[in-house]
């Protein structure tokens, strides 16, 4: 078979494996001995800088970075638990990948399913925060990511006013067709964990009023709990 001329391949193909050339070069270059520690986390460079250097495929390069970003916590053969990373820097990083490809999902996966979770109640909160500031930019795409970010605030931090804060957030922002009633509905049930019935209350009578809800199955289960609503609060008047 005849081998192409290296003319012949896109310029732009060319421009994305020279720069994970440099990417690699530049990453075993600054490498640290082992032991190094995961502070060393280079700041995120400016989106001018990125936008220079995606050769007109932000989308490519905002892969390219997400994969540095992961494998940051192995180096020269040393892991560095996720936990002993600068949360500032990485929250920048994070949302420069985000301000490349403001489509893509694997970053906000990323926050919540790892950075979120790691046992330092000062960094889960950093990312919980920044999970819900980057989901008010895009709401109806990114529920899925501050709807586990409230898991994490009620189950592993156990505050409830900021998993009713993330709550509200998804309820009031989260408009668009494909958010499941289920995460509306999550502001109600923290509200009967905070035993404010009547504002619990009041959200599902307005749910059911309002109209919009159309599936059976969805009605019946409002409904229902509607009902369970009204007997704990005549029980908690007894």
């Amino acid at each position: 078979m005849r081998e192409r001329k290296i003319t012949a391949v896109p310029r732009a193909v060319l421009a994305l494996l020279a720069l994970a050339l440099a990417a690699q070069i530049g990453i075993k270059a600054s490498a640290s001995p082992p032991g190094a520690s995961a502070e060393e986390l280079p700041p995120a460079p400016s989106m001018a800088a990125l936008r220079i250097a995606s050769f007109g495929d932000p989308i490519a390069l905002a892969k390219i970075l997400m994969l540095y970003l992961q494998a940051f916590d192995y180096q020269s053969g040393s892991r560095v638990p996720y936990k002993d990373l600068d949360y500032a820097r990485l929250e920048a990083w994070l949302s420069r990948i985000l301000e490349l490809d403001p489509a893509g999902q694997y970053p906000l996966l990323a926050a919540s399913r790892l950075y979120a979770e790691v046992p330092v109640e000062a960094k889960q909160r950093s990312m919980l925060e920044f999970i819900h500031r980057e989901f008010l930019l895009d709401p109806s795409r990114r529920w899925p990511w501050l709807a586990h970010a409230t898991v994490i605030a009620k189950h592993r931090l156990r505050d409830l006013p900021l998993a009713l804060r993330y709550a509200r957030a998804i309820q009031h922002n989260a408009t668009g067709d494909g958010v499941p009633l289920w995460a509306k509905q999550m502001e109600i049930f923290i509200l009967e964990d905070l035993n404010e019935l009547e504002t619990a209350r009041i959200i599902v009578g307005g749910y059911l009023e309002s109209g919009a809800i159309k599936d059976p199955a969805e009605l019946r289960f409002l409904e229902e709990r509607l009902r369970e609503l009204e007997a704990r609060m005549q029980g908690a008047v007894k």
